[in-house]
């Protein structure tokens, strides 16, 4: 394994973070130290950071998190809003959100340490599927706005994969999507007349929202972290 992919299981930092740290000299192996971040350590190799031994790989956690609006979907924000990582204090391991929602978007997150499966659920070649409640304005959605949701609906970055649209109420939609572009289901939307109001994901892959209450989390279990695996 290098040297910075161990760093980053064993909870110090990101990966690219522990590039850094471990070019700046912070980091023995066998008491002597690397500054390779690509340096090859085996699983019970003896790294040390600032001298203090680690204790390597931490178990692969993930949670559930409803993000509730006004919080952002980073690790850190430069202008000190509220982060979903808080939203799990007490995980006992460094988090990392995967995929986006917006500030002014609510709804199912998944936070985990395990790069590998972050990028199984956000990797477009995987077609992880989400999906949103979405309350619009404009006039009342119609059977042509649905069918451009369905076949595609042309944006300035291209026209969009076809989507799953079911109609709620006259201004109320679900959406199912298969890829993640930015601020896509607002985008989409707007483009047919009817601005999004409010927008919630109530599904990433096979996890639901549930009931689960906006700010609280809930670990995921062995079954379900296996199951977004095998996505």
């Amino acid at each position: 394994m290098r040297l910075a992919k161990y760093l980053a299981h064993a909870g110090v930092a990101s990966r690219r973070a522990a590039e850094e740290i471990i070019a700046a000299g912070r980091v023995s192996v066998a008491g002597a130290v690397v500054r390779d971040p690509a340096c090859d350590v085996g699983e019970d190799a003896t790294v040390a950071l600032d001298g203090r031994p680690l204790g390597g790989r931490e178990p692969r956690v993930a949670y559930a998190v409803h993000k509730p609006l006004g919080v952002v979907s980073t690790a850190r924000d430069s202008h000190g809003r509220p982060t979903v990582v808080e939203l799990v204090p007490d995980a006992g391991v460094r988090l990392y959100p995967v995929g986006r929602l917006d500030a002014d978007s609510s709804g199912l997150i998944v936070l985990t340490n395990d790069g590998a499966l972050a990028q199984r659920l956000t990797h477009p070649s995987f077609e992880v599927p989400r999906t949103y409640r979405v309350s619009l304005g404009g006039p009342p959605l119609g059977a042509r706005a649905l069918r451009s949701l369905r076949e595609g609906v042309t944006l300035e970055d291209g026209r969009t994969a076809p989507a799953q649209a079911r109609r709620l109420g006259p201004h109320e939609l679900e959406l199912r999507l298969r890829e993640g572009r930015n601020r896509q289901v607002r985008r989409m939307c707007a483009a047919l007349g009817h601005p999004v109001g409010a927008l919630q994901r109530t599904a990433f892959g096979p996890l639901r929202l549930g009931r689960l209450r906006p700010g609280a989390s809930r670990r995921l279990n062995p079954a379900e972290l296996q199951g977004l695996r095998e996505l």
